[in-house]
């Protein structure tokens, strides 16, 4: 979940633990409100991901365990 208080180029990614791309959940313009995004890791293995959200405004990473 997120807000965003302007309209705002929005890039929402996860990273595995080797810095790598796992997969892009947003990458758009979006106006402002608050947003809930959902990742299906139907196909990741169980381990340490990091999601990082990009605004014009923000950048903020939050560390992810995903389990088994």
């Amino acid at each position: 979940s997120f807000v965003i208080g302007r309209w705002s180029l929005v890039t929402l990614k996860v990273y595995d633990v080797l810095g790598q791309e796992v997969a892009t959940l947003v990458d758009e313009v979006k106006p402002p409100g608050e947003y809930h995004i959902e990742w299906n890791a139907g196909t990741m293995p169980a381990g340490v991901y990091f999601c990082q959200l990009k605004t014009a405004s923000c950048l903020q990473t939050k560390k992810l365990l995903l389990l088994r």
